[in-house]
């Protein structure tokens, strides 16, 4: 077990003197991640309010293809994406495939129902008649919607960062779509896999560990902006 001590000090050394090629993987990671998020969390949070407010025919399956979307595997995302922008494919002639866009793409259709699940519960779990009483009160839809998703915004904080935690540790779809290309598109998780399947526990032990401490501050920054918001 002395590659795990060694993978351990690998990930400090690594740390302390600034690799330049784990640098670069760490912040395409999180150029990556953080893109899908963001993307996720705007259409997400929209679409999560819009179908939680609003009754209309097929509501239910819209629902369950919601929640059954946060459970989907990665790699069945990564293979229907793949096909998407394969050469011969609908986006083929885009030149998206082994792309850090085509990562984002892969990541966005990971985190969005995720997102967008927990949103549509967020704002079902308020009063059911905080909405009409906003109203009442002279407010537009558009003020309500925004004072109710305010009125949510630690559940939808909540939703951030388990869209994000569900990005950032995924390896199956990145591997699928972006190839692992040195300097182009190696991410902490393909390049952890591509070490361990070389050998190299130590190092790859080390890449865990960076992306542990990467998810940890996102989590933990966002935690706090959660906590302030309790108060």
């Amino acid at each position: 077990m002395n590659f795990v001590l060694d993978g351990i000090i690998e990930a400090f050394r690594l740390l302390a003197t600034g690799d330049h090629e784990v640098a670069r993987i760490t912040l395409l990671s999180l150029k990556i991640s953080g893109t899908a998020t963001l993307i996720s969390t705007v259409i997400g949070v929209t679409s999560g309010t819009a179908v939680a407010l609003t009754r209309f025919p097929g509501r239910r399956i819209v629902m369950a293809l919601i929640n059954t979307g946060m459970g989907l595997p990665p790699v069945v995302v990564g293979l229907f994406v793949t096909i998407l922008i394969w050469r011969s494919g609908p986006l083929g002639s885009f030149g998206l495939l082994y792309t850090p866009a085509a990562m984002v793409i892969a990541q966005t259709c990971i985190a969005l129902p995720i997102i967008t699940g927990i949103t549509v519960a967020a704002i079902q779990r308020l009063p059911d008649k905080l909405a009409i009483q906003i109203l009442a009160l002279g407010a537009t839809r558009r003020q309500m919607v925004w004072l109710l998703m305010k009125e949510a915004r630690l559940p939808l904080l909540t939703a951030i960062m388990a869209g994000f935690g569900g990005v950032i540790s995924e390896i199956g779809a990145s591997m699928m779509v972006g190839g692992n290309i040195k300097g182009y598109t190696r991410v902490l998780t393909t390049a952890t896999v591509m070490e361990t399947g070389k050998g190299n526990f130590a190092l790859a032990i080390a890449l865990s560990i960076i992306l542990l401490i990467l998810a940890f501050a996102v989590n933990y920054l966002l935690t706090i902006i959660q906590q302030r918001g309790s108060k």
